[in-house]
């Protein structure tokens, strides 16, 4: 996209504005991260006080016990909420960092399907979009930082 075209998306009547953090892909992104990060945090803390809630087949879980996966979901839930919210800095690290918690987590609900399979996969979607918002997106963002 060449600097007349750019240029031209925010330009209306001879005015023109600057893109914002806070009218794209970035600030949907960061949202959804801030929802997504509250809901894990939520997934681990029904997981540690209240492990009766889910149904453990007689595999188990991967990797660890559910106290395990509480502990992992609470800590990713808070750092995942940190990252989405360090994206409306518009500062390249914080893209850097949300892609990287974003899949993190994406992982680790993978790891943790066995015992929710349906809101796994609805984790595991929005964090796809999130990614894909921030790396095709994360340009129209001045850098700060």
């Amino acid at each position: 996209m060449t600097e007349r075209t750019r240029q031209s998306d925010y330009t209306w009547h001879g005015a023109t504005a600057k893109p914002s953090i806070w009218s794209g892909w970035i600030a949907f992104a960061g949202i959804v991260m801030i929802i997504v990060g509250f809901f894990n945090v939520i997934e681990g803390m029904v997981t540690l006080f209240q492990s009766e809630y889910y149904a453990v087949g007689p595999d188990g879980v991967l990797v660890f016990d559910l106290d395990g996966w509480g502990w992992t979901h609470l800590v990713i839930g808070v750092l995942v909420a940190l990252a989405g919210a360090a994206l409306w800095t518009g500062a390249g690290w914080a893209r850097v960092v949300a892609v990287v918690f974003a899949a993190v987590n994406a992982m680790a609900q993978l790891a943790f399907v066995t015992v929710q399979p349906v809101w796994s996969t609805i984790v595991i979607a929005l964090c796809v979009v999130v990614v894909w918002a921030v790396v095709v997106h994360g340009s129209e963002v001045r850098d700060e930082g």
